[in-house]
């Protein structure tokens, strides 16, 4: 099976009617946006991250920091353009033992829904990196709006690419976060090369990035593109010794 034919397959979770829902607006700026005025994947997911982390700390989580993020799913319908404020809406879809799906909406401020993010988060002991069980204190929070969903964390995107080219991607000081590994956003911002690359993509998108292994400082990391057609492409973002995320952009059903 393809890639794109399992993006395809996964299942957005739909609103709710109730539970705790966390709600936010932003502008996008112009360090958010493409040069046509697009606010940008990488711009998105760093909202998604920052709403997440209010939305935890709000609800006085007994660790809201300790999660990390192992997939992503953007639906886009509409794009977002430069200073337009957007309404962030968050809650949880779903869990699972050592992991929650984060659900998030943006929408117009006249209540259009312009995107649907799924986000897996894996929650961690900060010092050793181990998957930790999720903690009960964020299950009664959260379990009115999962509505008893169950998410596994097995990988969507498996199997390997048959790259029709291959770049390298050079890192940069700011692609790193405070755990030490490229942050989960900045992986956002090759999605954005292949963007300008495949326009055609962005007008009914799905994009999928899991992450498997992290990016170290001074890794040579290489991306591998699979073209199947200027609708769907597959990509593998590896170094020699280990594969660290793959990553699927193509049309929507």
């Amino acid at each position: 099976m393809t890639f794109g034919s399992r993006a395809l397959e996964f299942e957005m979770a739909p609103k709710p009617d109730a539970g705790r829902f966390f709600s936010t607006v932003r502008r996008v700026r112009l360090g958010d946006s493409s040069p046509g005025g697009r606010l940008r994947l990488d711009a998105l997911v760093q909202y998604l991250q920052d709403v997440s982390n209010d939305d935890s700390r709000d609800a006085q989580w007994s660790d809201p920091h300790g999660w990390v993020v192992r997939r992503t799913v953007l639906d886009i319908y509409e794009v977002a353009e430069y200073l337009q404020e957007v309404q962030l809406t968050t809650w949880c879809g779903g869990l699972g033992s050592h992991w929650a799906e984060r659900r998030t909406q943006v929408c117009a401020l006249d209540g259009k829904v312009l995107i649907d993010a799924a986000t897996l988060w894996v929650h961690i002991d900060m010092q050793t990196m181990k998957p930790l069980v999720v903690p009960q204190d964020v299950i009664d929070v959260v379990h009115e709006t999962t509505q008893g969903r169950s998410v596994s964390s097995r990988l969507i995107l498996k199997g390997t690419t048959s790259p029709t080219h291959v770049i390298e991607w050079p890192l940069r000081f700011t692609d790193f976060d405070t755990l030490g590994h490229m942050n989960n956003a900045a992986y956002w911002q090759v999605s954005e090369e292949l963007l300008s690359m495949y326009p055609e993509i962005r007008r009914n998108m799905r994009a999928i990035i899991e992450h498997v292994n992290p990016v170290d400082p001074g890794t040579i990391v290489q991306v591998d593109i699979e073209e199947k057609t200027q609708t769907d492409v597959s990509v593998v973002l590896r170094s020699d010794s280990q594969l660290h995320a793959t990553m699927w952009l193509g049309l929507r059903r």
